[in-house]
């Protein structure tokens, strides 16, 4: 199906925003590290001698305590003491030009530290797609499960996660009938982990992700066009998780981003 002009300008807008919040400061392109965290004390900084030692900037760029109560604090060499609470949701902070967060996967705690001087054009590589195909934009059935459900997920580091899953979304996609579970986002932006026979040559191996629009009560249109690689393909520093069983597809689905 040839794609009209303004469903190409539609896409061209979309994946406008994709690209800047895929290069803000706070995206996927300077992640400089991750490292995992337990109850103690951290030195932080370019210097040999430091707990995390990072590739740039000052050879000391502050100390992270932190407890396990999801709480601690973080201070620098030059400047006032950040207070961290993940129950009042400060658990990210600025130190110079760095960018610092303790992210929580499962059980685990981990530090990200994103670098906002980074080069981010230089080493970004270009994306490439499918062509448009307007008929993989999909309106599915959107139906709440009987009662919510908590799944184990694998990641690409084979640290576990669990999810809690209310809604799956029913369509029929060229003689097949699909359903596909919304295991991560919100109510408004339901996100779609899944993977089909692309991943064996054109699309990223291990995952793709989608994201639901216009949700209403009993409808979510899914666009497979908007079909993206997962942070993952970007950085080493992500961790993704794996799709669910009811998200794999023995055939292909081209559409989206292809692989890097």
């Amino acid at each position: 199906m040839t794609a009209s002009k303004e469903f190409q300008d539609a896409h061209a807008q979309w994946f406008e925003t994709r690209l800047s919040k895929l290069k803000a400061d706070d995206g996927w392109l300077n992640l400089l590290g991750r490292w995992w965290v337990t109850n103690g004390t951290y030195t932080i900084g370019s210097g040999a001698d430091c707990d995390v030692m990072l590739p740039v900037g000052p050879e000391r760029v502050g100390t992270l305590s932190f407890n396990g109560d999801d709480a601690g604090t973080f201070t620098p060499v030059d400047g006032e003491a950040v207070d961290l609470d993940k129950a009042s949701g400060k658990m990210s902070w600025r130190a110079g030009r760095f960018l610092m967060e303790i992210t929580a996967p499962n059980d685990r705690r981990a530090l990200r530290v994103r670098d906002t001087e980074y080069d981010i054009e230089a080493a970004f590589k270009p994306i490439s797609f499918f062509p448009l195909d307007p008929s993989l934009r999909i309106t599915a059935r959107w139906e709440a499960l009987p009662e919510p459900m908590t799944i184990a997920l694998d990641t690409v580091i084979s640290v576990p996660t669990k999810v809690t899953v209310t809604h799956i979304a029913k369509f029929e996609l060229r003689g097949h009938e699909m359903a596909m579970l919304a295991t991560y986002g919100t109510a408004d932006r339901p996100q779609f982990v899944f993977r089909d026979l692309t991943s064996l040559d054109d699309t990223y191996a291990d995952m793709r992700f989608v994201f639901g629009e216009e949700v209403t009560e009993d409808s979510v249109v899914i666009d497979f066009n908007r079909a993206t690689n997962p942070p993952c393909a970007f950085t080493d520093h992500a961790i993704c998780p794996l799709a669910p069983r009811e998200n794999l597809f023995p055939f292909r689905i081209e559409a989206g981003e292809k692989r890097l």
